[in-house]
């Protein structure tokens, strides 16, 4: 489905959503895609209930054979001189969501985001976020309507204790991927999740 392709991983600061995301780059990779590990800042540097920023790291290096990019410098290249097939950023937190929309690239993740819609080839977001039916909702419609631009599907994860919450089904993610790729949005892409 995806072979030969070479995917950028964006990883936001959505840590309860780690243990969900970082197994299914064994799935991108039974796909037949390369899995490029991109992170933020508060992924390398956070330590939290759901484990250290170095913890995180080992376990995705380990899971895509691949060092971790982490910088913007290291990022940039992914421009026209090494360009990805796809950008997935999975989880994606409010505050990304946030930056990307109204264009500041200020982590590894949102200018390998930058440079991969510079090339015309598609870019899919994992939402992960407290307020995507609150104040970052106006960004989330944004990046709905933007072009070359993938939503894995996602809904509400809690209605009754965190209404404004977003949430994607990060089992479909390879899925969404291989539509994107050929400019398809994965459909529906809202979704409902019982508790």
């Amino acid at each position: 489905m995806l072979k030969g392709k070479r995917i950028g991983l964006g990883i936001t600061a959505s840590h309860c959503t780690y243990a969900d995301v970082v197994p299914k780059i064994e799935n991108l990779k039974q796909a037949g895609a390369q899995v490029v590990p991109i992170i933020t800042p508060s992924v390398l540097h956070a330590a939290t209930r759901f484990g250290t920023g170095e913890e995180w790291i080992k376990k995705i290096e380990e899971a895509t054979g691949e060092k971790v990019v982490s910088s913007i410098v290291e990022a940039e290249p992914f421009g026209p001189k090494n360009p990805l097939d796809c950008m997935v950023i999975a989880p994606m937190t409010g505050n990304s969501i946030s930056k990307f929309a109204n264009a500041a690239t200020d982590s590894a993740v949102l200018m390998a985001a930058k440079a991969t819609l510079r090339n015309g080839t598609p870019v899919v977001i994992g939402i992960s976020t407290n307020d995507g039916l609150g104040l970052n909702g106006q960004n989330v419609m944004k990046l709905l309507n933007a072009k070359n631009i993938y939503f894995i599907p996602f809904g509400q994860d809690d209605p009754v204790q965190k209404p404004t919450s977003l949430i994607s089904d990060f089992s479909k993610m390879v899925e969404t991927v291989h539509h994107a790729i050929n400019k398809k949005q994965l459909q529906p892409i809202l979704i409902q999740f019982f508790k």
